[in-house]
């Protein structure tokens, strides 16, 4: 389970998005709101699955003013691939060696080798307000976010 929970303060990082550019959480502090997302790995079944859940709600998120942020350990070049392979509009974020995923505790491991699947909801002030972590609930992750951002209890 994840070490940050409901109500902590986010913590801050910076890492690249799939086309090289740093990308700082603390950016978008006062500003929006952000569903960071932790997934395993570039183009596997269940990860397209998310991910593309992800893709056909972004509309949704847009109108809740929400920044949708998917982390993996997959290089930039991966991430740009997997990107525009399946036309995904949001930033991906490369966490080579996973320090980030380590941060927030989404490093639990399916069968000692799957990286941890979680989503956090994060509003405008940075304050983390819904978690999920679910191995093999894919678009789970998308109907828990958007419930947490509209106000409507998970």
């Amino acid at each position: 389970m994840s070490h940050i929970q409901v109500g902590q303060l986010a913590p801050d990082f910076e890492l690249p998005d799939q086309n090289g550019r740093r990308v700082r959480l603390s950016g978008f502090r006062g500003r929006q709101p952000v569903v960071l997302f932790f997934y395993p790995k570039d183009d596997t079944t269940g990860c397209t699955i998310e991910a593309c859940s992800f893709r056909d709600e972004t509309p949704r998120f847009e109108m809740l003013g929400a920044q949708i942020i998917g982390i993996s350990s997959d290089s930039s070049a991966s991430h740009n691939r997997f990107a525009a392979k399946h036309n995904l509009g949001y930033t991906l974020l490369s966490d080579r060696g996973g320090k980030v995923r380590k941060l927030y505790g989404a490093s639990g491991l399916l069968f000692g080798l799957i990286p941890g699947r979680i989503t956090f909801v994060i509003d405008r002030n940075g304050t983390v307000r819904h978690l999920f972590s679910s191995q093999t609930q894919f678009q789970g992750h998308v109907e828990e976010a958007l419930r947490a951002l509209s106000g409507a209890r998970p």
